[in-house]
């Protein structure tokens, strides 16, 4: 697996970043331990994690396995400001409220420090100065290494990056969701990041499991779009647009004798900006598809045409 900068920052990630969302909800301790060792055998780096995900669940997991690898030779990247403990959805990215999370975190991961660290939304509810304050000073304390943001749109990331450079500290990456059934970064986002120097992570790069093909003939009962808390987010790139899109994965994957999943991986993955995708499994099946992904190559002329039938 490939060893890439994030942006134009001294920070390296792998191609595939392994996901934890689902940790300690639709993935247990035992397979989370497997998909890890798989993950490591296979040459990936990075994890991304948050301290909302499972409630701590996902964080609590991973820190019973980081004892079994070598930290330093992992990238460990975090994110707060979005919790469930309340039971819905609380967004609260004020200084004491990140800070707070971050503490938690590093306790539950069993660490002193994140490698990357991540506002994990936008809120306007609080002054994007203190917000950032949070960053600075957890990169001054040594708890973060390197920081950055997550769901920033192209002005929102920019004014983070200028405030951030008056505490000359660098905003190094923006964790999105792109794929080729979610171009909407393309407008704005991307050519921000360039701008910036920060590095984009590139989230649900399948698009929720739609661009793997398994929604072409009905909706599987055990399908991320049937089945839990995001569902209706999954259900909402069936059909419609992601139609021809998906047929025109079917269709390279078909001609390259390779899976629909490693064409579509293999397409972000060679995007202009991206710097990682994060990718999650529910089950051996579906590990194994993704981590052939990273040694999948897309001939040009199939990259253009896929470019061209998912251009928004």
């Amino acid at each position: 697996m490939q060893s890439v900068k994030v942006g134009r920052s001294g920070l390296r990630v792998s191609g595939l970043t392994l996901g934890t969302m689902g940790w300690g909800d639709s993935v247990d301790e035992i397979f989370a331990r497997e998909t890890l060792h798989d993950f490591r055998d296979a040459g990936g780096t990075t994890i991304d994690t948050a301290y909302g995900y499972g409630d701590g669940a996902a964080e609590t997991i991973l820190g019973d396995l980081v004892p079994a690898i070598d930290r330093d030779q992992v990238v460990i990247v975090g994110k707060a400001g979005i919790s469930r403990t309340t039971g819905s959805r609380v967004v609260d990215t004020s200084r004491g409220a990140l800070l707070t999370q971050l503490d938690a975190s590093l306790r539950r991961l069993r660490t002193d420090h994140l490698d990357l660290w991540l506002v994990h939304t936008w809120s306007g509810e609080v002054p994007l100065e203190e917000t950032v304050s949070a960053l600075e000073h957890a990169v001054r304390t040594g708890r973060a290494r390197y920081v950055g943001v997550s769901n920033y749109s192209g002005w929102q990331l920019v004014a983070a990056d200028a405030a951030l450079r008056e505490a000359r500290i660098p905003l190094v990456a923006n964790e999105i969701e792109y794929s080729l059934v979610e171009r909407s970064a393309d407008s704005e986002v991307v050519p921000a990041a360039a701008h910036t120097g920060a590095g984009l992570l590139a989230w649900a790069p399948l698009g929720g499991g739609v661009l793997t093909g398994k929604y072409r003939r009905g909706v599987p009962a055990d399908s991320r779009a049937a089945t839990g808390q995001h569902s209706g987010w999954a259900a909402r790139r069936l059909g419609g647009a992601a139609n021809p899109i998906v047929d025109a994965v079917a269709t390279a994957a078909e001609g390259l004798g390779v899976s629909p999943a490693q064409v579509a991986l293999a397409w972000a993955r060679d995007r202009p900006g991206i710097s990682s995708l994060i990718v999650g499994a529910r089950n051996a099946t579906q590990l194994r598809t993704i981590l052939a992904a990273a040694t999948t190559a897309l001939p040009p002329e199939i990259a253009q045409a896929l470019d061209d039938v998912s251009r928004r």
